[in-house]
């Protein structure tokens, strides 16, 4: 499938801001299921545009304004050709032990409700994979995905209790529960392709990836009760959401912040992607 991404982030202040700097993880990386044929960042003010790689071999963009701003958008346009490999990543960048993944964080901490529901979820399943399935397969029935309850500093308790949250909060509670039963897990920020027809989104995607024995590291989508597929576009990895945020930043001044997100996530056809390669080629 060839999936192409439009993604604005655009911030307003309620006076110029100064010192703007933002961090962006909004670059994705090849491995087996996944071929990044075009990508592109754009911040609307001038500045800076550096790159680099974090300590889990994400590709990381900081983008520092030269001058004070009321608003800035950041715009990412881009083209990836994805391949079903049943949830199976391989081919990935790996910067840390598989055991570093075991770690809690304040946002995937289990409660002894998440605690006691990890094996409740998972009672006689046998093997790992199974083991993970089945905790895949409980979570939607315990959470109802409902936008708009919980913020970007829910922590998986949290939202367990109240029974709602985002595919965010889905991840955490998924990573929380696994990390409980001692299986290395991470979480995963990147873009969803849906099936039923929409594509204008509120927000990219999230969802986990656990370590499976035989098979590597495999993606579970809490949010959409399924393994991930070609559907997915896999951007960051980290412990949590602040690991993988696909924006995060800082500013002096500027008042009260005001946040806008557009976001298209479509089927790109075969003469479109000849049309932007072209037009790449030119501006190369």
């Amino acid at each position: 499938m060839r999936i192409r991404v439009v993604h604005d982030t655009i911030y307003t202040y309620e006076q110029p801001a100064r010192g703007l700097i933002q961090v962006l993880r909004l670059t994705p990386r090849d491995h087996d299921g996944q071929h990044v044929r075009q990508w592109r960042i754009e911040p609307s003010a001038d500045g800076r545009l550096t790159v680099r790689e974090d300590g889990f071999g994400n590709i990381v963009h900081w983008f520092t304004a030269d001058e004070a701003a009321d608003a800035l958008t950041v715009r990412v346009t881009g083209e990836v050709e994805t391949f079903d490999t049943a949830g199976i990543v391989r081919g990935a960048v790996e910067r840390l032990p598989e055991p570093f993944y075991l770690r809690e964080t304040p946002l995937t901490e289990p409660s002894p409700e998440i605690q006691a529901f990890a094996h409740e979820a998972t009672s006689g399943a046998g093997e790992r994979l199974a083991v993970l399935h089945k905790l895949l397969a409980a979570i939607p029935e315990r959470v109802t995905f409902e936008p708009g309850p919980t913020s970007a500093s829910t922590t998986a308790s949290a939202s367990f209790e109240a029974g709602k949250g985002v595919c965010q909060d889905m991840s955490h509670i998924f990573i929380a529960a696994a990390r409980h039963l001692e299986i290395p897990t991470r979480y995963v920020s990147g873009y969803f392709r849906r099936g039923d027809g929409v594509d204008e989104q509120h927000a990219g995607h999230a969802w986990a990836e656990a370590l499976v024995p035989g098979l590597g590291w495999v993606g579970f989508d809490a949010a959409n009760g399924i393994s991930t597929t070609e559907a997915h576009i896999r951007v960051a990895i980290g412990l949590d959401y602040l690991g993988a945020a696909p924006i995060r930043g800082s500013r002096l001044g500027g008042g009260r912040e005001g946040l806008e997100v557009h976001l298209r996530v479509d089927e790109a056809t075969q003469a479109q992607s000849q049309g932007r390669g072209q037009q790449s080629q030119s501006q190369g």
